[in-house]
């Protein structure tokens, strides 16, 4: 079957399932909601802030839904636009530092002013730091036009080096301190969504880099595959890498920033999807977001922290 008839099998199921998994789980939970309780709720919502106990359930429930589908789909892009970037297989949106600049941030507020409702702002403001500072040390080898002498291994030990000296932060930051806002910066460390509602900037980032994503797809798989002729299948290499890390970044930094540091998704996705469906081609940017956020949704009701269960889930899909 061609590649195009294949995905336009899939993609409609993946879109289905994405409702399905969403409506399932904003009914299931310790409180369980018909689906006329759920239409209700959801009208009542609409009219404005809920007073029912089936209105606060889904206004709940249906927050962490949303924000579980645009984290999934966030992280799933930036682990394909990471690993295209460093043309590295073990590339993942956490591998240059970018989610460690993202820690800093946000357990420095926590840490020193208690401000939890700063905490977002924080650690947005920490990953664009360090990726911005990324980009100022390897823009000479980013902006290098179709050379493969070393430009990508410099970019990743540099990350390395900075992601080492954010962890180093992070410890000292855990071991001074207080029981009262230990707990509150290791919950934040490891992934929560248990108190999050829905937001629109993610949607945003998310939506307006999937659209450059489809419309450079082609130089994308190129850079990915061919990176050592890129130049002469006309891709304007230099500016394509300089493009994806940006993008990448603000993907991660958007993730982190909204739900914590959840590991392993943006390195596992890629290749489960091309197992499944073979090499990377338009369509199939469009698949990687999708099916990690429809399997997201299902997992907001579950009270392990989300990185632990998301990292044993795609290890254990791992051997296959």
């Amino acid at each position: 079957m061609a590649v195009a008839q294949r995905a336009g099998l899939v993609l409609p199921i993946l879109f289905a399932a994405a409702v399905g998994s969403i409506l399932i789980a904003c009914v299931c939970g310790s409180v369980s909601l018909s689906f006329a309780e759920l239409w209700q709720a959801l009208l009542e919502l609409l009219r404005g802030p809920p007073t029912t106990l089936p209105g606060s359930l889904l206004d709940l429930r249906l927050g962490r839904a949303l924000t579980g589908f645009v984290t999934g789909a966030t992280l799933a892009l930036a682990g394909v636009m990471m690993q295209a970037l460093l043309r590295n297989p073990l590339a993942d949106p956490y591998v240059l530092g970018i989610s460690g600049g993202a820690s800093v941030g946000a357990l420095a507020t926590i840490l020193f002013f208690g401000a939890f409702w700063l905490v977002d702002v924080a650690a947005f403001a920490g990953a664009i730091t360090v990726a911005l500072l990324l980009f100022g040390l390897a823009y000479r080898d980013l902006r290098g036009a179709g050379s493969t002498d070393g430009s990508a291994p410099v970019l990743l030990l540099t990350g390395v080096i900075v992601a080492t000296g954010c962890g180093a932060i992070i410890t000292l930051m855990l071991s001074i301190a207080p029981d009262s806002r230990l707990r509150g910066m290791v919950f934040w460390m490891i992934g929560d969504l248990s108190n999050t509602q829905s937001r629109y900037v993610p949607w945003l980032i998310l939506g307006a880099i999937l659209l450059f994503v489809m419309r450079n797809a082609r130089s994308i798989n190129v850079a990915a595959m061919y990176a050592d002729n890129a130049s002469t299948l006309g891709v304007n290499i230099g500016r394509l890498r300089q493009l994806l890390f940006l993008c990448s970044a603000l993907l991660t930094a958007s993730a982190v920033s909204n739900a914590g540091s959840i590991g392993f998704v943006g390195l596992i996705m890629p290749h489960i999807c091309r197992f499944a469906w073979g090499r990377i081609t338009d369509c199939w940017h469009l698949l990687r977001p999708w099916l990690v956020a429809v399997s997201w949704c299902w997992q907001i009701q579950w009270p392990v922290p989300w990185s632990r269960h998301s990292s044993c889930r795609s290890a254990s899909l791992q051997p296959w």
